[in-house]
């Protein structure tokens, strides 16, 4: 078996919304290397982007399907496969590069892959991810910093939708891991990032992340506030996933703040600060904890609101409450369901192309 299946492969996955697009380099095709054996690059490009027993796939590869369960079980433990349950029936279907591979080799990123992997961010990722101008991400601050007078739906109260998820799952944030590898991280606490339901039980069946109690979760998110992270999950109504962002190591925030690239290419901002002139001291916490460098200081806190990401950190750390945190009017709501945002996603991208 040659490296022609590794270019297959990198073909399949570039079908994706978030795709795997080609480089002059070829670092993309080093990843795959370091990541899949060539077997298991074979099987992977015969997997469905929806869920499908072994026995289906084993249709198509032509392997007996007790020996192609074992190899996608094992796939699964290495993040290469996604593995899922329905009605007492285990399904495997393939996962693409992010979210997918990238976040889901927590578990085996060394320094080396760590160098691919911000190579090819700079090479080719960061123009994808940014590239159909559709956020990937939708930011929710904390419950309590919102202001009471204000009518939410309930995808917007992000510590009552952690309490309602049947399964909740947690994991060290691969992008932090990555920076620290490299000799350029941060100190921000590493087991931030929160799955729930079908991606929770991926998470703690391959191993990559422990189940945790909704109570354990919403104090995870109380921590990641108090450091400076900006919670970030999918940008759909459905809760699958909680990133706890830092500016330094999120592959899409370095976007927005290194690049000075507009936040909606990455991230959709629900929410604003509203100040209270009369309460606010003028003392800049505000301005230190903002990640985007949104809030100047005068006689009192301004807010850009073309930055403003909408997390609540400057009213998380205003001692004075002179700043709550209120719905945008000009708000985008979010995508019903991943897969609605997906298809928009790729819409989007082919005529961003054509």
């Amino acid at each position: 078996m040659t490296d022609n299946v590794y270019f297959k492969l990198r073909e399949f996955l570039d079908m994706f919304p978030l795709g795997y697009p080609e480089t002059e380099s070829g670092v993309e095709i080093e990843i795959l290397k370091k990541l899949y054996t060539p077997e298991e690059a074979e099987i992977a490009i015969n997997l469905s982007i929806r869920p499908e027993p072994a026995n289906v796939i084993a249709d198509r590869t032509g392997q007996p399907p007790a020996e192609l369960e074992a190899s996608l079980e094992a796939m699964a433990k290495k993040g290469l496969v996604f593995r899922s349950e329905r009605q007492g029936n285990v399904l495997y279907n393939a996962v693409p590069f992010m979210i997918g591979l990238y976040e889901y080799s927590i578990n085996k990123i060394d320094k080396e892959l760590a160098a691919l992997f911000r190579q090819y961010y700079d090479e080719a990722y960061q123009a994808e991810m940014g590239m159909s101008n559709i956020p990937g991400f939708k930011v929710t601050p904390i419950q309590e910093h919102i202001a009471s007078d204000i009518t939410l739906y309930p995808y917007h109260k992000v510590e009552e939708d952690i309490r309602s998820a049947r399964v909740i799952g947690v994991a060290n944030c691969v992008c932090r891991t990555e920076a620290r590898l490299l000799g350029h991280g941060c100190d921000k606490p590493m087991e931030t990032c929160l799955s729930f339901g079908t991606a929770a039980e991926y998470y703690i069946h391959s191993g990559l992340g422990r189940e945790i109690s909704a109570d354990e979760a919403v104090q995870i998110l109380k921590t990641a506030d108090d450091a400076g992270l900006v919670h970030a999950g999918a940008n759909a109504q459905h809760l699958s996933n909680i990133c706890n962002c830092c500016p330094c190591c999120c592959a899409s925030m370095k976007g927005i703040v290194e690049k000075g690239h507009d936040k909606q290419k990455y991230m959709n901002a629900l929410f604003e600060p509203l100040v209270d002139e009369e309460l606010c001291t003028a003392c800049e916490q505000c301005v230190h904890r903002c990640p985007v460098g949104a809030i100047n200081v005068d006689d009192i806190a301004e807010v850009d609101r073309s930055l403003c990401l909408g997390c609540g950190l400057c009213a998380s750390g205003c001692d004075s409450e002179a700043i709550t945190m209120t719905l945008r009017q000009d708000r985008q709501e979010p995508y019903k369901n991943a897969r609605e945002l997906f298809t928009d996603i790729l819409k989007r991208k082919k005529e961003a192309s054509a």
